[in-house]
């Protein structure tokens, strides 16, 4: 199971959000926004909690879940 994280990057993209913008609004951890921008990493659901608030949105606005197997 792959969750992909390119919803949440266009989204902090858009917004201008780079690695300090996210230590300053306490959104993520600098070394989680820095693996999710490689591709990497993985969100609590506190994390998630936190974006949806900021960005008035739902989980699937920010992630989408691919099933093993397909890229």
């Amino acid at each position: 199971m792959t969750i992909r994280y390119d919803k949440l990057i266009k989204k902090l993209n858009d917004g201008k959000y780079t690695s300090y913008k996210m230590k300053q609004t306490k959104l993520m951890s600098q070394g989680t926004y820095t693996a999710i921008m490689n591709g990497g990493g993985s969100l609590s659901s506190e994390v998630i909690d936190r974006l949806c608030k900021e960005f008035n949105c739902q989980p699937g606005d920010l992630m989408e879940w691919v099933p093993d197997g397909e890229k």
